[in-house]
């Protein structure tokens, strides 16, 4: 009987753990992977569970008597279908539509499977999102396809220096470099006019978004030390792109 308990135990926490950090390297909130990981652990009758999750890390406990388990969170990127498919799971299991088990085997498929679609497809999405935002800054009608191959080839460029390097600032400061140095060669042999929303437009794929908005939500939820953690790493990311611009600018 108590090596049936510990067992289920164990899967609890290999089950939460894992949904917790999906949601983490997925670029969810961290007050949102707390909340979801407690609802978990409660519809299991675990009503002592705590945990404390940060950007690079999260410790989970079902208890005083319970062992606590750590797990790392290495890799980040943005990938709001997973955190769609682990909330639903996550209210499936409270709910008592499914068992621990299914919860846990449905969450070890969502983490084998690669929900990113095609390079290409994400390719033309980026180069039509930098023609359509250097429009939205008031930009001229011919600087479309030189916007579109900009922004198109900054984002095939950080998609591949990443894979290689692992080094995300790296990555976005090459991409930033190369947008600006298309950016400049096409006005200079007249394939564009106003190199300044050249580069605003297609720049705008690689600004980290998601992340200034996620570590504002985390300060105001008071989660500070994540909050500031991905305040910084946005700062960061801005600064990357911001140098690759210049330094592009600047030959």
């Amino acid at each position: 009987m108590v090596e049936d308990q510990q067992l289920k135990n164990e899967m609890t926490i290999d089950c939460i753990l894992l949904a917790g950090r999906i949601m983490m390297q997925s670029g969810a909130e961290t007050y949102r992977v707390e909340d979801t990981m407690l609802r978990m652990a409660r519809s299991q009758n675990m009503l002592d569970a705590q945990s404390y999750v940060t950007p690079t890390g999260i410790i989970f406990s079902l208890g005083k008597t319970q062992p606590t388990r750590i797990t790392s969170i290495s890799t980040r990127m943005t990938d709001l279908h997973r955190i769609s498919l682990v909330n639903s799971i996550s209210r499936k299991l409270t709910s008592q539509i499914i068992t621990l088990e299914q919860a846990y085997d449905e969450l070890k498929k969502i983490e084998k499977t690669n929900f990113f679609l095609p390079m290409w497809i994400q390719v033309l999405a980026a180069s039509i999102g930098s023609a359509a935002i250097m429009i939205m800054f008031k930009g001229i009608w011919s600087d479309i396809p030189a916007a579109m191959v900009a922004g198109g080839t900054g984002h095939y460029i950080v998609s591949i220096v990443h894979e290689k390097t692992k080094v995300k600032f790296f990555s976005e400061f090459i991409a930033a470099l190369a947008v600006a140095l298309i950016a400049t060669l096409a006005v200079r042999y007249n394939f564009g006019q106003e190199i300044d929303r050249i580069i605003i437009g297609s720049v705008m794929p690689l600004v980290p978004g998601l992340v200034i908005t996620n570590a504002v939500r985390d300060l105001m939820a008071g989660h500070f030390t994540a909050g500031v953690a991905k305040g910084a790493e946005a700062l960061l990311t801005a600064f990357a792109i911001g140098s690759g611009v210049a330094l592009a600018l600047s030959f």
